[in-house]
């Protein structure tokens, strides 16, 4: 499991590793899948370094909640068309059974037209 010295996710958010940044503030990061399942495909990742849903605890439901709020708007200014017609699809996966490869907690937002490669 990486560390955050060693963490590509902690060194993309820090600015160390090119992305094609969708958002940033003090808390959060936004940047495109570089391998995209769907013609909007973006991450959501927290700045700091949790590795996985399995270590979010209580102390970190706000930033769980900003991130699920911000995804919307995020989803929309990418090119998802708006609710009910459009949409977009949140997937948070955690732990090598649940399909996670990277150990840092990271939202998939995937929307725009269908059908998609995946999903």
């Amino acid at each position: 499991m990486s560390h955050p010295e060693h963490c590509i996710f902690c060194k993309i958010a820090a600015g160390a590793i090119p992305s094609r940044k969708v958002h940033e503030d003090d808390e959060l990061f936004a940047f495109h899948d570089i391998h995209p399942w769907a013609p909007v495909h973006f991450m959501i990742i927290p700045k700091m370094h949790i590795p996985s849903m399995a270590q979010a605890g209580p102390e970190h439901a706000a930033l769980l909640g900003r991130m699920l709020v911000l995804a919307p708007r995020l989803a929309l200014e990418q090119g998802c068309a708006a609710y009910p017609e459009g949409g977009f699809r949140i997937v948070l996966n955690t732990g090598a059974a649940g399909g996670q490869e990277v150990h840092h907690l990271h939202m998939h937002v995937m929307g725009g037209p269908r059908p998609w490669l995946k999903g």
